[in-house]
């Protein structure tokens, strides 16, 4: 990957460039592809357009590797536009490991004609753990686009897993006109493939299904992943879709029938609203890997930026990905659960906490001693008793107009409470991350939001605030809240992961030395801090071979 200084001269007050989140030395980066752990080295690919800071006609796949999932060397790119097949881009796709070790990648080129078509390409030398160099397969295309399908709306192949039969299986994205459609294929060498007559799911208002992934999660609630190719009484699957008309992460869960190759997603039994959404903020295209070295599956996302195009150019730079994380299959069965990867803990540093300590209404608390730009913050909430939440009839409510801005600052009885992060120190500027408990018909539930609409003094960025509602026990006595903060990009897992909420912000006071955290109530109950734990977090490495 040669920096072309003629191209971008790179900044040397880059505010908004993160500390220990991926992404490139400049230019754009968007979806992750075929993530993969291969003779102990992590392999990243990645939708890179090595020629300016916006989207272009000619992506490439960026390639970078990690013994760590943290720290990163940037490798030359993995795959170009080169043949009639891909000459208008190579675009995203996934890898599959075949027998005998040997990684494939599937992959969708753009033709001469800009008809999106299915490829293959193997490492040159599989003896290289970093298979710098890829070969493209002598027979593509090995896929086009079948009728009943848009010419430009047939890409992002899965990773393929295998039948009792021996057969591989991969799902293409697809789109007829609003209907979304996950495309099943059959092969027998990985080279002929075979299209199933029923598409394993389709839906009529979506548009198209953009980057999907389908792949089996343990029942049993624990925390280990499962080879994409197991098939057993012991897990669910889950087919995750990207809904190019909500540009959100939808899933499902529910049972796959290979011998009819079926996939039936549960009712929902809850009859709660919470779609199952990956995550509720800027993070899309997302792709799992099953890692065997730790036996865990890990999620990539790509959050994009929300800033203008015209300062994605002077900066240089567009989209970062979010912290890998380790899924998997809440105790429930309903629902998945996400935690960033325990390896990220190896950049915290300087180290503070508060313990036992009462917020009264309306009250705020520093937490200082730490870097409050670059910072991971875990705090434990002691609730009073859910008995006196105020009312809140579902139906009648959307999470975002809960979480606009006049809201937040509102005092409710229990919360709003959470984080103000990356704020300036008079709070003028700040994100806030909070909950609030209401009482609901038979049950309590909990409101979860990312308000950006004072993240910045600027006027030209997307602010749109996140938020959702989700159920909780009766008998709920804490909750949980832990946020990634890095300059511009807070990753918030709530309840040890039930919901996820991503933003992207771009303080104009909160900036470096500059940026302060503080814990908050604006509910007329008092919440109890029973634990805060806040690192700085050090520089990931970021180097060039």
């Amino acid at each position: 990957m040669q920096i072309n200084a003629s191209h971008h001269r790179v900044h040397e007050k880059q505010p908004y460039r993160t500390w220990y989140h991926f992404q490139p030395p400049q230019n754009w980066m968007n979806d992750p592809n075929g993530p993969m752990y291969y003779k102990g080295v992590y392999h990243f690919f990645y939708q890179y357009n090595p020629y300016a800071a916006t989207f272009g006609r000619h992506m490439v796949w960026g390639h970078s590797v990690s013994y760590d999932l943290i720290n990163w060397i940037h490798l030359n790119h993995a795959l170009e536009p080169s043949e009639s097949y891909d000459i208008n881009g190579c675009y995203s796709g996934s890898i599959t490991t075949l027998p005998g070790e040997k990684p494939i990648i599937m992959y969708t080129g753009s033709d001469t004609r800009k008809h999106q078509i299915q490829n293959l390409a193997m490492p040159k030398n599989l003896l290289d753990p970093f298979l710098r160099e890829w070969v493209k397969h002598p027979q593509n295309p090995v896929m086009t686009p079948p009728s009943g399908v848009e010419l430009d709306g047939f890409r992002d192949p899965t990773t393929a897993w295998q039948g009792s039969d021996g057969k591989w299986r991969v799902i293409i994205g697809a789109k007829n006109g609003d209907e979304g459609k996950a495309l099943l294929y059959h092969s027998e060498d990985f080279v002929n493939w075979k299209l199933h007559y029923n598409p394993l799911y389709a839906s009529d208002s979506t548009g198209m299904f953009e980057c999907p992934d389908f792949f089996p999660v343990y029942i049993s609630g624990t925390k280990n992943g499962v080879d994409t190719s197991v098939q057993n009484s012991s897990v669910k699957h889950v087919l995750k879709l990207s809904y190019q008309n909500k540009q959100q992460e939808y899933y499902l869960v529910g049972e796959y029938f290979p011998d009819q190759e079926k996939f039936i997603p549960d009712p929902d039994l809850g009859g709660s609203c919470m779609d199952l959404i990956l995550d509720h903020g800027m993070f899309y295209a997302g792709k799992t890997f099953f890692e065997y070295g730790k036996n865990r599956r890990i999620l990539w996302g790509w959050s994009k930026e929300c800033d203008t195009t015209q300062d994605d150019v002077e900066k240089g730079w567009a989209g970062l990905q979010g912290i890998p994380r380790q899924v998997w299959l809440d105790k429930s069965g309903k629902w998945l659960m996400q935690w960033p990867i325990e390896e990220v803990e190896k950049l915290r540093d300087k180290h503070v906490s508060i313990m036992g300590e009462k917020l009264v209404g309306g009250s705020t608390l520093e937490v200082s001693g730490i870097t409050a730009s670059q910072v991971d913050v875990e705090v434990l909430f002691e609730l009073p008793e859910l008995e006196s939440a105020e009312w809140l009839d579902q139906s009648e409510v959307d999470p975002l107009l809960l979480c606009s801005e006049e809201y937040a600052s509102r005092s409710g009885i229990i919360g709003p409470f959470g984080l103000l992060a990356l704020a300036s120190e008079d709070q003028a500027e700040h994100t806030a991350i909070f909950f609030r408990i209401y009482r609901a018909p038979n049950r309590y539930v909990c409101f979860m939001c990312s308000d950006q609409s004072r993240s910045s003094l600027r006027q030209d960025l997307d602010k749109t605030p996140y938020g959702t509602i989700f159920d909780i026990d009766p008998n709920l006595k804490t909750i949980s809240l832990r946020s990634l903060i890095d300059r511009s990009i807070i990753e918030s897992f709530g309840e040890k992961g039930r919901i996820c909420i991503t933003s992207r912000v771009y303080p104009s006071l909160a900036i470096d030395k500059d940026a302060h955290l503080y814990v908050f109530n604006n509910g007329s109950q008092s919440v109890v801090i029973s634990e805060l734990n806040a690192w700085t977090m050090k520089k990931a490495e970021f180097d060039q071979e």
